[in-house]
């Protein structure tokens, strides 16, 4: 054994033994529980951050302690490919997408091998590789059979930066989630899946994860929008169209005073055509932002169509307002008004003096509507035949109303809408479809894929790439064999990464996207990763799932058991970045201090799920602890290895050390497996090793405890520091290999105590310890505690007025 710790000399050969030994790889095994462990795949950016660390060192302590217990444990890993940057890189560096991203993955994966991670390799995919993404345009035509995807023209977000199309959900703030620019609005033809199909189940399947936060279990919640409501339709005069709205509260429509459209609405556009100041009014709205926050601040403008409409219950007739505020993609396109009791429609009828007609009182509620809307409910007035009405006896009535008029009904409806996958960048899977002036639409067939991504194209100019690349884009027909036209979209990069974990059980099938092993492996029982996922990845991950259950190719109807959502890694105070300077290379810290080093920093600063600040100190305190170990377990080895002891042997001061090895074992088996707090479970093996420190005894009962005690101690460690525990556990003698080492179990004897130290005090103030039998009386507890040499100095012989003891804890004389 070394003198002292070297982890440069230890990890690279521990390293090569457990690649040697598939230490590892995995296969199904029905004799044994399974463990699906997951650290959501990067993307192969170049160089792992300390985010990247943090991540994949909780999911491989996770994996490492489940396998200890005996679990048939997977861990696998691989690369989302696909992606804008990699585009935007080559174009930076003149090299092609895929040899950058190749070259990333190389780097990247001997980085993360460097790390220690115990991951099953054979099982390794990219995103980017045809045997991969062929099966997603199999799957794709698969959907487009069962009417689940669909090609439309709408209004879409269009990032003009990226050039590209971005889903509601990729819009933050109204910038695009990668460039950070501010998206407009542009009607393109775009193909969708049917999410909203799903929308009911994604929604009340969130009850059945148990094991999710409920911060992210609401935010999908919210995202899907479940509401319970009326449709009904306002007749446009002399016409016959009608305009279709949705309210969820129709116990206001005796209220509404204006119906608003949305500026893409066909009656908006139609009154443009002979009026310029409503056309610039509707150019002015396309390039506004329309995320829900800027929605909520942005000022409330609108202008008159001149069309009016007739309400359905009253036949009144009402204005048609084209405002800012409504959106063609939400919902109909169109809202009815009740200025009267929404703050929105009240600020836009005071700004442009429309009506505001009060329908709801409240004796709870003082409501002054000269002033502002009153939103609460109550009960009905000035609103004829459904005056004194409650809210949801109103609802009924008027929904049946409108019902028996054919001009309405009760609907329920959602938030969420039809997920757009489609993009107009080159790096991305090719939609598998062909355009014949004959046959129309013409899925790719199964013996024609995958359509390969060409590389011989040029990214410099305007648009797509594929659509300036004649011998991709020109085809025969599959149906008729004549002259077509290739889709030159490509997939939105969510498509690759919603499947991934279920193509992990399989990855070595090139004849099926799935097989039943993936029923063997799924659900994955712990999933790790930012919170930032939340409603992108993660939603359409559960959305992917239910989809491949309804067509035959998995079982399980939700892909993650459990999720961990872990904090961010900062520095002063700040996330870590590029363009803020503050970043940290890993690399520059597994050469000075070694893998385990840093795993054990991560793992110690704070807890997964809260952010992490940054500690050059903290990180030396990591190193110089691992050595405590080493020269403990040196210092022990030095003095001989003893086999074992007798427990009847051991003296009161051994009792206490053995207890406290065996209270952390339990501890520290509770942190992993149910807490998952791996910075407590480190605290509890500091604590033990300074009590390890300090026994000083040298008998072979003594020498036998603290060989128990070190091997309790790497065990402990070995999922957070496996390389340097590995070592340790071949010092202290042993000759099995430490991965193939079941985890420690405790011995609850070992916790039930003999003896129990009660402090004592004088008069309130501490002034000695004793130690007491655990069933003691009274009468000896007060004895021993009047006898402690240094209590009686400071009785000093004055008379003892009182003793009150509180058992197993404190003896207070009072003199």
């Amino acid at each position: 054994m070394q003198e002292e710790y070297q982890p440069s000399l230890i990890e690279k050969s521990v390293q090569e033994k457990w690649q040697a030994t598939g230490a590892f790889d995995v296969t199904e095994d029905s004799e044994k529980e399974k463990y699906y462990c997951l650290s959501m795949f990067p993307y192969p950016s170049g160089r792992l951050h300390m985010g990247h660390v943090r991540n994949y060192t909780i999911g491989d302590v996770i994996s490492r302690y489940q396998r200890m217990k005996g679990k048939n444990v997977m861990q696998p890993m691989g690369w989302d490919a696909f992606g804008l940057p990699a585009e935007n890189a080559a174009m930076k560096h003149g090299v092609h997408p895929s040899d950058w991203t190749a070259d990333n993955i190389d780097y990247m994966r001997h980085q993360l091998k460097q790390l220690g991670f115990g991951y099953d390799w054979k099982r390794e995919l990219a995103t980017c590789n045809d045997d991969y993404y062929r099966w997603e345009q199999w799957f794709f035509t698969r959907l487009l059979e069962k009417d689940l995807v669909y090609k439309k023209t709408a209004p879409l977000n269009w990032c003009p930066d990226c050039n590209t199309v971005l889903a509601n959900e990729q819009v933050i703030d109204g910038c695009c989630w990668r460039c950070d620019n501010e998206v407009e609005k542009r009607e393109i033809s775009q193909w969708f899946m049917r999410i909203t199909n799903y929308a009911d189940e994604l929604l009340t399947s969130l009850k059945e994860l148990e094991g999710w936060p409920e911060q992210v279990r609401t935010m999908q919640q919210n995202w899907i929008g479940r509401s319970e409501g009326v449709e009904l339709s306002f007749d446009v005069e002399a016409s016959s169209e009608s305009l279709s709205v949705y309210t969820t509260r129709p116990d206001t429509l005796m209220g509404a005073t204006y119906v608003a459209v949305a500026a893409e609405h066909p009656l908006a556009i139609r009154a443009a055509e002979n009026n310029a100041s409503i056309k610039t009014f509707l150019d002015e709205c396309k390039t506004m932002e329309t995320s829900e926050a800027a929605m909520e601040t942005m000022e409330k403008k609108g202008v008159d169509s001149g069309i009016k409409a007739t309400h359905p219950i009253t036949g009144d007739v009402v204005p048609v307002w084209i405002a800012n505020f409504v959106l063609m993609h939400y919902g109909t396109g169109a809202v009815m008004s009740v200025p009267a009791h929404d703050q929105r429609d009240y600020e836009f009828a005071t700004k442009y003096g429309l009506d505001i007609k009060q329908v709801i009182t409240s004796s709870n509620d003082e409501i002054n509507i000269a002033e502002r809307a009153y939103t609460g409910k109550g009960t009905l007035i000035n609103s004829a035949e459904f005056d004194g009405l409650d809210f949801q006896q109103a609802f009924d009535a008027i929904a049946d109303a409108l019902t028996s008029k054919n001009k309405g009904k009760k609907k329920v409806n959602y938030r969420l809408r039809d997920w757009g996958i489609s993009r107009q960048r080159y790096w991305g899977t090719p939609v598998p479809i062909v355009y014949c002036d004959d046959c129309g639409t013409v899925p790719v067939p199964d013996d024609q894929l995958p359509i390969i991504l060409p590389k011989d194209v040029s990214l410099e100019g305007v648009g797509s790439p594929l659509a300036r690349h004649e011998a991709f884009v020109n085809t025969n027909c599959p149906k008729c064999g004549g002259d077509a036209k290739r889709e030159t979209d490509t997939f939105d990069t969510f498509m690759e990464s919603s499947w991934y974990f279920a193509r992990y059980c399989c990855a070595d099938n090139d004849q099926a996207m799935l097989d039943e092993r993936v029923n063997y492996w799924l659900p994955v029982d712990q999933y790790v990763g930012g919170i930032e996922h939340a409603i992108l990845h993660l939603l359409y991950s559960r959305f992917y799932t239910k989809l491949l259950r309804d067509l035959g190719l998995i079982s399980c109807d939700e892909p993650f058991k459990n999720l961990l959502t872990q904090g961010m890694v900062l520095k002063d105070g700040t996330k870590m970045s590029k363009s803020k300077g503050n970043t940290v290379d890993p690399q520059g810290l597994i050469e000075k201090y070694g893998a385990d080093t840093v795993r054990l920093f991560t793992m110690f600063a704070a807890p997964p799920e809260q952010s992490l600040e940054w500690s050059d100190s903290s990180v030396e305190g990591s190193f110089r602890f691992l050595r405590r170990v080493w020269r403990q377990v040196k210092e022990h080895v030095d003095g001989g290895l003893v086999a074992s002891y007798s427990i009847d042997d051991l003296s009161n001061d051994e009792k206490v050390l053995r207890r406290q090895i065996h209270e952390t074992l339990s501890k520290v088996s509770d942190d992993y497996g149910r807490r998952l707090t791996f910075n407590t479970a480190i605290a509890a093996n500091m604590e033990l090793l300074n009590a390890v420190s300090k026994f000083k005894a040298e008998t072979n009962t003594a020498k036998g405890l603290r060989q128990e005690c070190l091997e309790s101690i790497v065990l402990m460690l070995s999922p957070i520091t496996p390389h340097v525990c590995d070592e340790l556990w071949k010092a202290l003698g042993h000759d099995d290999e430490l991965v193939q080492v079941a985890w420690p179990t405790f011995d609850a004897s070992a916790l039930v105590l003999d003896e129990v130290q009660m402090v004592v005090q004088v008069n309130g103030k501490l002034r000695g310890k004793i130690m007491v039998a655990i069933d003691a009386d009274k009468e000896s507890i007060e004895k021993l505690a009047l006898s402690e040499e240094n209590v009686d100095k400071f009785i000093d012989g004055k008379p003892v007025r009182k003793v009150i003891i509180v058992p197993k804890k404190l003896v207070n004389i009072v003199i």
